[in-house]
């Protein structure tokens, strides 16, 4: 077989595509990314679609700047390449609930990812804003999209049959005419209840091809075998190392694929960036596991897009297999590299409590959901009289991490990790004012456990001599950096060692940078009011990318907001420190 000519699917011939997500590239690097995808021999870019990206608020669905999909799938036209579209409306992807909006669960738990008609009717809605804009650009009518995908990954979470088959008569009904797949892991559990009749399955796998191919054969015999996922490389967590798969390790499986008339989606291609508080979270062995900022995935087309040997090895297979040959584009330019001063702001309550909102009560702790917030951090304040001798404070149903401050003080940290863990508190029975700053590190995408809440989801208490007593009457306060202003920076005589600080950087051309952040612990990091999202010292990468179409000629401003210990300088680098490296090893249930 060779590679099927522009607007065919798979039953015609090989498809050769590469994830790259619209949502983790700046837009002004949209169109480079893709012409390096098809430099690499590709033939077609797949691409989720995150519905809480484009719906943050109910109601509020966006497709302008950023999350201007039919534009993306434009550019990519223009490059040479197909598209392979996958809506969701879960989408996994590493990314904050899987693509769920929080809002879903506001008003009470619902059957996420079922026919329960409290779902299927959001979905519904944010179907009829999304579809009129993807179904003109099908194949079939001209445009780039070969394909779309039927939700993702079903078979690893549920049964529901009917919901697959509402999607599916949804999809259609919405203008859906080109071909419809979903993708599973190949066993026998997870493709019972995630393909559908008539709807082409895709496998998801990172080696064993020949073992997967030989599954898809089994159970589908009349399928052309199509690898929905080939993982070439991996994500990572905070407190992990970074995870890395050779050019040839690599490259091995997929010429297997591919010489044997096989099609491809590798997934990433090119990774990107977890901007904002978008990245997810994953739940296994009893602990929280958040992804960092960095989407690079140890990709063939790094995250400010170098294109790295295995981008050098993959080229080498598909041009075997007939690719067109391409020209290479032209290596990214950065910034020369230098230190900054660095001047610090207002502690961490301080400015946390300055750009908190109104306040809301009620006698018992409220959940984020109850409080209507999706993302981000809430104060949570009481007054609490603390018996002589001490106490020790505990919270229950915590989700995720809690700064702990009495009378402004800081006490201490709690985390869900660390379930059973206490505070002590000092008390000669008088009241004291007592403030959690509770924080959301990610929402889980993927397993039993999507669409669980955050912040204080069960009680808060004090114990002394063996008694716990609850602590009533609560005062909320909350701040989402997801879709709030960066905050303001004035100097602070006696800072202390948290809170938010700035640095300047003077440029004359705005190109690409990666920031270094030596000395500080962990926190929130803006680029002139734009959220690039969460550092922590715990790694394993040591720089943060920050693409030229966030920088100006002129000043450049800043701004972390450290909740562990500050550091004294803000370095600026021109290449990439994601830490620590550990060889890729496949997962696969």
């Amino acid at each position: 077989m060779t590679p099927a000519p522009r607007g065919r699917w798979i039953d015609e011939g090989q498809v050769f595509a590469g994830a790259m997500h619209y949502f983790r590239v700046h837009p002004e690097h949209w169109a480079d990314r893709l012409a390096r995808l098809a430099a690499m021999g590709l033939t077609a870019v797949e691409t989720y679609v995150p519905w809480n990206f484009h719906e943050y608020r109910r109601g509020e669905h966006r497709f302008d700047g950023w999350r201007d999909l039919p534009r993306f799938l434009e550019l990519a036209a223009e490059a040479g390449l197909d598209a392979i579209v996958r809506p969701g409306p879960y989408i996994c992807a590493e990314w904050d609930a899987g693509g769920l909006p929080a809002w879903l669960q506001f008003d009470g738990p619902i059957g996420l990812r079922t026919s329960d008609p409290a779902f299927l009717a959001p979905v519904d809605e944010w179907f009829a804003a999304l579809l009129p804009r993807l179904a003109p650009l099908q194949a079939d009518r001209g445009g780039p999209v070969i394909a779309v995908q039927v939700e993702n990954e079903y078979g690893s979470f549920g049964d529901d049959a009917e919901y697959l088959a509402w999607l599916e008569r949804r999809l259609r009904a919405g203008g859906i005419t080109v071909p419809l797949f979903t993708s599973d892991g190949a066993t026998d559990l997870m493709v019972d209840a995630g393909t559908l009749p008539g709807v082409t399955p895709t496998m998801n796998f990172g080696s064993r091809a020949a073992a997967t191919r030989a599954f898809l054969e089994q159970r589908f015999p009349a399928t052309p075998f199509f690898g929905g996922e080939f993982w070439a490389g991996w994500f990572d967590h905070w407190g992990e190392q970074h995870h890395r798969r050779s050019g040839a390790s690599a490259a091995d499986p997929l010429r297997e694929i591919v010489e044997a008339g096989g099609s491809i989606n590798i997934y990433m291609a090119h990774g990107g960036t977890n901007f904002g508080l978008w990245a997810g979270a994953n739940h296994y062995e009893e602990r929280l596991h958040p992804t960092v900022t960095s989407y690079d995935s140890d990709a063939a087309i790094a995250e400010d897009g170098t294109l790295t040997e295995k981008f050098a090895a993959f080229r080498t297979v598909f041009a075997a297999a007939g690719a067109e040959p391409r020209p290479e584009p032209a290596p990214p330019r950065r910034q020369t590299p230098r230190d900054l001063a660095v001047e610090h702001g207002a502690g961490l309550l301080k400015t946390l409590e300055g750009l908190a909102g109104a306040p809301v009560t009620a006698p018992r702790p409220l959940s984020f959901e109850e409080l209507g917030q999706s993302s981000g951090i809430v104060l949570y304040e009481t007054s609490v009289r603390i018996p002589q001798g001490g106490a020790a404070l505990r919270v229950r149903g915590l989700a995720d991490r809690a700064e702990v401050f009495v009378d402004g003080e800081h006490r201490g940290v709690l985390h869900r990790n660390d379930p059973d863990a206490t505070i002590a508190l000092d008390g000669d029975g008088s009241s004291r004012r007592l403030v959690l700053a509770v924080e959301s590190l990610g929402r889980i995408n993927y397993g039993p456990l999507l669409g669980e809440g955050k912040g204080i989801l069960g009680g808060v208490g004090i114990e002394a001599h063996g008694v716990i007593r609850s602590v009533f009457g609560w005062e909320h306060r909350g701040l989402d950096p997801n879709a709030e202003a960066a905050p303001s920076f004035t100097p602070f005589g006696d800072p202390g060692p948290t809170g938010l600080s700035r640095a300047v950087a003077v440029i004359g051309e705005p190109l690409d940078a990666h920031l270094e952040l030596p000395g500080w612990g962990r926190g929130l990091l803006w680029l002139n009011g734009f959220l690039l999202g969460r550092y922590d010292e715990a790694g394993p990468q040591r720089t943060y990318y920050a693409p030229a179409g966030l920088w100006r000629q002129g000043e450049n401003e800043i701004l972390l907001l450290e909740a562990a210990h500050r550091g004294d300088a803000v370095g600026i680098r021109d290449r990439a420190d994601l830490g620590p490296v550990t060889d890729y090893v496949e997962w696969q249930a």
